[in-house]
């Protein structure tokens, strides 16, 4: 007991060798176990604060957490996915010799036993009887993998290969299933625990820590998509506001009009994340109810719900900024070619932040890729510290029970004495590890609460920090001197402060892992203490009671006890090893596979984009006649809109990736155990009967019978969710489809217009034209005639003048009149509302004081005055704007009108037909010719050269 408390607090080492713990056998035991778990949390701690060094650095702490975790292969993160924000550096002397010290204690075999009941004993195991306590199950029940609701019972290895022959037997008939309904429905009836953050992974019991870890990455995703949408609506209205300054380079950046157009487009960006957010919340909230699990089917549901509503925020916006050129022109007044060139300048720089966007997007998403295995790296860590307290009762009951066996054997100890201290034993040691493991988990949500609100206070302040930063950064940037170099640091800022959220939310999942360990070595050394108590009692107090041994053999046997312990603990330690190396072959396979995903989105991303681009180039050259700078508009929103669609898609293409993955996590752990069973009958012995041999090649048959049904069902499973996410392209593309047809007939329209005006521009000067050639040419026009129309053309026209300007007048006279009653009434405000006069004191200090604040509230009023009458002289100048445009426009409209009755007129003289007439539009700005001299006065001209009007 001494011996194991020692052990316990002083520093592991797993050097020692054999010799050495026989050496002194008390300590045997306790010194290879604990040394194990120590020397496993000493390399947890120091890995992670070695790795700790700069901000920079703190995506390296779950590989720095792990390094001295592995065998001599590197973790597969290291092998394969770039890093964009750090470069590994792999000392390869000091890790060998970190690994052969911290090598994880777990045992696949251990998981079998301690969760299912199970027992996988080597082939030539000749003694067997209650060395794992198989007999009295019901003392362990508890330690069984609870099965959650609703949950499809998997096909596990069998316990040995005695009963191989068996499952070979109930698995023939279904070793070339295929893909089908009845597959889909038990995958995505599969339940599991509903987590939010890594740290709930690492204290639960009966989880299925795959599919958890994976639907971590769902929300990684969504996290990474909503980041990313955030960044460009604030690049969105930086590009908006710089747009603005060119468009009104007389208007400065708090000019109330300025303002007004800026702060529409913000709060419709506003609503529309707000709206968002809503559904995206009600989506996450359906369903749940109470339940502390989820369905697979219900995740993928979710993630469908997702995707949708995301797609319809896509189409929302796109829509916000196809608007932006009639709201300008409509509701502000401003010139069409103005609106359409700064919408051209908006589309060209939305277009370079999509650029931006996309290539973080691809980066970030291999980051949360990584995070995703490292989480799976931790957390079998943790599985492994868990399932250890559950491999030192087994053995050490296995050895007891052999060291009882002797004794019963050599006629010292009867046979109903034997297994009656048997059961006590497995009812003591069972019943203190459930303790260890009620205990764990108990603890374990302690830490985990700790640290989400240590999380979410550090998120908290953060993101005050960083709102204030980006601020400061806008506030002291000037965007209109490079747009894009503005474009490029503002999208640093943004990208490094994302970065920054998601390192620290990272080494939150280091510290919370930390502290598991640390727990879980203060709980293991308590329960080995507990365990030394057990073997002390039962050999140095129980056994010469009941057999009258004296105490020196008692004691001896003891030893021999627990260098039997030892000597198994030595075999589980090398199956531990080959454990962890199938684990690391399985983590590289993943790694492969991903990276195979990563390509393929790639292809498809490729193809899209040249399908989509080919499209609207053929149709845009089918239709010609589009002017050059329609024709680029045109390709530019097709770009820009292309470009945030192939960017929605390729995180959605992500999701159907990792649910693929959540899909085959049960056949995947399935093939695991099975090797991992292999790999332990394989190293149980090399001395095997010809029956002992065919049963393990019947095993390695089983092996690659499933890995070859896995491989099938990976391939339908994904060629199913590649279907899926070829048919949303689809929709996506008939958006993108529907947009650009507006936007090609919106050109369409506006070149037919153009086409229009120019006709009647032309047919008009034709009439001109025929009408005065035939006014020339004809015998009724004379000169009393057309003189009576031409002075009573003039006449009409200096009438028309005369009330124009009278009216003017009398408009710009009433403006005055309420422009000097405000100014008398604010002045009689003024002086109804005083400043507080002089007020005497004794002393001239405060005397000088009240003088000071006197000028100090008189500085103020001067300003405020000013300020005031600035408003109203922008005010007056507004109203007068308005009312001269409406005057102007009144005057255009009876000029055009005194002309058509002079045109009427004679044409009527010379005998023309008036039908031709109607080609002279009621419309602003066709009475004067471009030369600036009125038509009748070149008629009579042409007329009558000589001809002198009074």
């Amino acid at each position: 007991m001494a011996g194991g408390g020692a052990a316990c607090k002083s520093d592991a080492r797993l050097l020692l060798g054999r010799d050495a713990l026989r050496s002194a056998p008390a300590l045997l035991a306790p010194a290879v176990l604990l040394g194990a778990a120590l020397g496993l949390g000493l390399g947890l701690w120091l890995g992670c604060r070695a790795g700790r060094r700069s901000p920079r650095h703190q995506k390296d702490d779950t590989q720095n957490l792990l390094k001295n975790l592995e065998s001599n292969a590197q973790t597969p993160l290291e092998t394969g996915f770039p890093s964009r924000r750090r470069k590994r550096e792999v000392q390869m002397s000091k890790d060998k010799e970190a690994v052969d010290e911290c090598e994880p204690p777990s045992n696949s075999n251990i998981t079998a036993f301690a969760l299912k009941a199970k027992v996988i004993y080597p082939i030539n195991q000749k003694f067997r009887p209650l060395a794992d306590g198989s007999s009295n199950p019901s003392l362990h029940e508890n330690l069984k993998q609870a099965v959650l609701p609703h949950q499809p019972v998997e096909a596990s290895p069998s316990s040995s290969l005695g009963s191989l022959s068996q499952g070979e037997k109930d698995d023939c008939s279904s070793s070339s299933s295929v893909h089908s309904a009845t597959s889909d429905d038990r995958f995505l009836s599969r339940t599991f625990l509903r987590v939010n953050a890594f740290p709930e992974v690492l204290a639960c019991e009966s989880v299925d820590i795959d599919l958890c870890i994976y639907s971590l990455h769902l929300k990684d995703l969504l996290h990474l998509d909503t980041a990313l949408r955030q960044e460009k609506h604030m690049m969105f209205i930086q590009i908006f506001k710089m747009c603005l300054l060119d468009l009104l380079p007389k208007k400065k950046s708090d000019d109330e009009l300025y303002q007004k157009i800026l702060s529409k487009q913000e709060n419709d960006l506003e609503d529309l994340e707000k709206g968002l957010q809503v559904k995206l919340s009600n989506t996450e909230m359906s369903g749940a109810g109470d339940s502390e699990y989820i369905s697979l089917a219900d995740v993928e549901k979710k993630e469908r719900e997702y995707s949708e509503q995301l797609i319809d925020n896509m189409e929302a916006f796109w829509k916000q900024m196809a608007n932006i050129q009639h709201f300008l022109v409509d509701q502000f007044k401003c010139s069409s070619s103005k609106a359409r060139q700064l919408v051209m300048t908006l589309t060209e720089r939305m277009i370079a932040a999509e650029g931006l966007l996309c290539d973080s997007q691809e980066l970030q998403a291999l980051d949360a890729l990584e995070r995703t295995m490292g989480r799976a790296h931790m957390a079998k860590v943790i599985e492994f510290l868990k399932l250890q307290v559950q491999e030192e009762t087994r053995c050490r009951l296995a050895a007891i029970s052999r060291g009882l066996e002797l004794l019963a054997g050599e006629g010292k100890l009867s046979g109903r004495q034997k297994e009656e201290l048997l059961t006590q034993q497995h009812r003591a040691f069972w019943q203190e590890a459930e303790h260890f493991s009620r205990e764990f988990v108990q603890r374990g949500k302690d830490l985990v609460k700790v640290s989400l609100a240590h999380q979410v206070e550090g998120t908290a302040k953060l993101t005050l920090a960083q709102e204030e930063e980006r601020r400061s950064f806008v506030a002291e940037a000037q965007p209109t001197a490079d747009p894009e170099k503005f474009l490029k640091a503002f999208h640093e800022v943004l990208e490094r402060q994302r970065l920054m959220r998601c390192d620290l939310e990272e080494e939150e999942n280091v510290r919370a892992t930390e502290a598991v360990v640390a727990l879980c070595q203060e709980l293991y050394c308590s329960t080995m203490d507990t365990f030394q108590k057990f073997v002390d009692a039962l050999f140095l107090q129980t056994l010469p009671g009941m057999t009258g041994l004296p105490a020196e053999e008692c004691d001896y046997l003891r030893q021999e006890v627990q260098e039997n312990a030892a000597w198994q603990l030595g075999k589980s330690d090398r199956f531990r090893r080959q454990q962890w190396e199938l684990f690391q072959e399985l983590q590289e396979r993943d790694q492969q596979v991903w990276m195979e995903e990563c390509a393929l989105s790639s292809v498809l991303q490729t193809h899209l984009r040249e399908d989509h681009k080919g499209t609207i180039r053929g149709v845009l050259g089918r239709l010609g006649g589009l002017t050059e700078e329609s024709t680029r508009c045109v390709l530019q929103g097709h770009d820009l809109l292309l470009r945030s669609a192939l960017r929605r898609l390729a995180l959605r293409g992500n999701a159907l990736a990792t649910l693929t993955q959540m899909r085959l996590s049960g056949k995947k752990h399935l093939l695991q155990e099975l090797r991992e069973q292999r790999a332990l009958e394989q190293g149980s012995s090399q001395c095997l009967d010809e029956h002992q041999w065919q049963l393990l090649r019947a095993l390695e048959t089983r092996v690659l019978e499933e890995a070859s049904r896995l491989e099938e069902e990976a391939q339908q499973t994904r060629l199913q969710l590649q279907q899926r996410l070829l048919a949303e392209a689809q929709e996506v593309g008939q958006l993108l489809q529907q947009h650009m047809e507006c936007a090609i007939g919106q050109a369409l329209l506006v070149h037919a217009r153009n086409a229009a005006t120019k006709s009647r521009d032309k047919d008009r000067d034709d009439f001109k034209r025929t009408l005065m050639e035939t006014a020339v040419e004809s015998v009724y026009v004379t000169s009393t005639g057309v003189s009576r129309l031409v002075q009573a053309y003039y006449q009409h026209i200096g009438r028309i003048m005369e009330d124009h300007e009278e009216r003017k007048l009398q408009h710009l006279k009433t403006l005055q009149g309420e422009r000097m009653e405000n100014y008398k009434l604010r002045k009689k405000q003024e002086l109804s509302n005083p400043s507080s006069g002089s007020r005497t004191a004794g002393g001239a200090h405060e005397t000088s004081q009240a003088v000071h604040q006197r000028m100090l509230s008189q500085q103020k009023r001067f300003l405020a005055q000013f300020l005031v009458h600035q408003q109203m002289r922008l005010h007056a100048q507004q109203q007068q704007a308005g009312v001269m445009d409406l005057l102007e426009a009144q005057l255009e409209t009876q000029l055009q009108e005194a002309e058509q009755n002079f045109i009427s007129e004679l044409a009527a003289l010379a005998r023309v037909p008036l039908a031709e007439s109607r080609l002279f539009p009621a419309k602003r700005g066709l009475l004067v010719p471009r030369s600036g001299v009125h038509w009748p006065c070149l008629l009579t001209d042409s007329i009558f050269p000589s001809a002198k009007w009074g």
